[in-house]
C-alpha cells in the first residue's frame, strides 16, 4: 500500500481515500465511482480533488493584489476595481466552493484553508466595494493604516498556525503557508506604521507566495491528469 501523502494531489491525507487510488488517472477513478442510482449499481460518488482549484484562485488573486502593492505595473484608478472583481469571483467564491468540496472529501486542513481564505477575499472585496477604508481615511490616514494593519496581522496569526499544520502535508503547501504568513505580517506592520517601503516589500513577498501556490496547483492538476508524479510536491507526512 502506498503512503496516502504520496498521491499526486494538492493536499495530502484525505480521510476515506484509497491510498492506491492516486496511481490511476482520475478519469478512470471517477468512471468507477459515479452514482449508481439510475443503473442499480455503483459504489458511491467520489468528488474530484478541489485543491488545485482553490490554490489557483488564491494564487491569481494574490498575484494581482501583490503586484499592485509592489507597484510593479504602476498604480491607476482602474487598479482597485480590477483587483476587487477578481477577489470577489475567483479568490472569494471559487475558493469558498473549493473549501466546501474539501469538507466533502474529509480533508479538514484543505476545508479550513480554502473556506477561510475565500472569506478573506470576500471581506477584502467588501472593504473596497462599500467604501469602509475610504470612510476610515476621512478620520485620518494613521487611523486607516492602523485598522488595515490589524486586519492583516490577524490573518497573519491565523496563517501562522495553519503553517504549523501544513508541515504534515507537502513541502509545496508548507512553502505557500510560510511565505503567506510572512506576507500578511509584513503588510500588516507596514500599513500599521504607514511604512511605504515595507508595504512594497510585502508586495514582493506576496508575488513569491502566488508563484508557490501556482506551482502547487499546477502539480495537482498535472499529476492527477497524467496519473503519475510529474511535478514533485515533497510529501511531509510520515507514519
Amino acid at each position: 500500500m502506498a503512503d496516502a501523502s504520496s498521491r499526486p494531489g494538492a493536499f495530502a491525507g484525505r480521510q476515506g481515500d484509497d491510498p492506491d487510488a492516486g496511481t490511476a488517472p482520475r478519469a478512470a477513478r471517477e468512471a468507477t465511482t459515479t452514482p449508481g442510482s439510475q443503473t442499480g449499481g455503483g459504489v458511491g460518488w467520489t468528488p474530484a480533488d478541489p485543491g488545485p482549484l482553490g490554490l489557483a484562485a488564491f494564487a491569481l488573486t494574490t498575484f494581482l493584489l501583490s503586484a499592485a502593492n509592489a507597484e510593479i505595473f504602476g498604480q491607476s484608478e482602474k487598479t482597485v476595481p480590477l483587483v476587487l472583481s477578481v477577489a470577489f469571483a475567483y479568490g472569494g467564491l471559487a475558493q469558498l466552493l473549493a473549501g466546501m468540496w474539501e469538507f466533502r472529501t474529509g480533508n479538514t486542513f484543505g476545508a479550513v484553508a480554502f473556506t477561510s481564505y475565500g472569506a478573506f477575499w470576500l471581506s477584502f472585496f467588501a472593504l473596497g466595494q462599500f467604501g469602509y477604508l475610504a470612510e476610515l481615511g476621512k478620520v485620518g490616514k494613521s487611523t486607516e493604516g492602523h485598522a488595515l494593519g490589524l486586519y492583516l496581522i490577524a490573518w497573519g496569526i491565523f496563517t501562522g498556525y495553519m503553517f504549523v499544520a501544513s508541515l504534515r502535508t507537502t513541502g509545496a503547501i508548507a512553502l505557500v503557508f510560510l511565505l503567506l504568513t510572512a506576507t500578511f505580517l509584513v503588510l500588516g506592520f507596514g500599513n500599521y506604521g504607514a511604512h511605504t517601503n515595507v508595504v512594497k516589500f510585502g508586495g514582493y513577498l506576496g508575488i513569491a507566495t502566488a508563484l508557490a501556490a501556482w506551482y502547487a496547483s499546477f502539480a495537482g492538476v498535472a499529476n492527477s491528469t497524467f496519473g503519475k508524479v510529474l511535478l514533485p510536491v515533497v510529501p511531509l507526512k510520515r507514519d
